[in-house]
């Protein structure tokens, strides 16, 4: 087989405590489009976020996840679940099959809500912004130690991603007993 034909469950696995992220199609490889297939675990939630250059495709290959694409009338920072745009879109609980494509520019987001992890393909162009965002962030959680939440915005900077609400992952069974953790991740 070829290294342009990645056969199931290959490619480059980086595992943290908040994502499973395994590299399917890189620059290296001379994809102008990073490929990942993402396993997002119960209790994660990335943020709302937007990029002033790049472009993102996501596809739900299995289980579900509460997906965010739009402007909202009104930004608020501590949470994007009940944004709504001046149109009316809401949030939307996405299953298997839905995509999401995310143009520069544009206010996005995905959390896991349920009880059982989710899987989805997820495209980023140009690559390897997120190539080398994934690698950075995977070393942060395998510090396991608290985060310096001004390094972690200088780096985002880095790799085109603005921030609006916080990246949170509190897992099932800490969900009852704490608030949301806040890694800044």
């Amino acid at each position: 087989m070829t290294d342009l034909i990645v056969p199931p469950g290959a490619g480059r696995k980086l595992i943290t405590p908040a994502q499973e992220v395994t590299f399917k199609a890189t620059e290296a490889k001379g994809s102008s489009i990073s490929i990942f297939e993402v396993v997002v675990p119960p209790g994660f939630d990335v943020g709302a976020h937007v990029h002033s250059h790049s472009q993102e495709f996501f596809y739900v290959l299995e289980g579900e996840l509460d997906l965010l694409a739009f402007e909202p009338a009104r930004r608020t920072g501590d949470s994007w679940h009940d944004w709504e745009s001046p149109g009316g879109d809401r949030v939307v609980r996405a299953g298997e099959g839905a995509c999401m494509f995310v143009p520069p520019g544009t206010p996005h987001a995905f959390r896991n809500a349920t009880d059982r992890p989710a899987r989805m393909l997820f495209q980023s162009y140009p690559s390897p912004d997120h190539e080398l965002y994934f690698e950075e962030i995977a070393q942060i959680w395998s510090r396991g130690t608290s985060v310096d939440p001004a390094a972690v915005e200088e780096m985002r900077k880095r790799y085109d991603v603005s921030q609006i609400t916080p990246l949170r992952y509190t897992p099932p069974t800490l969900l009852a007993a704490e608030p949301a953790a806040e890694p800044g991740a």
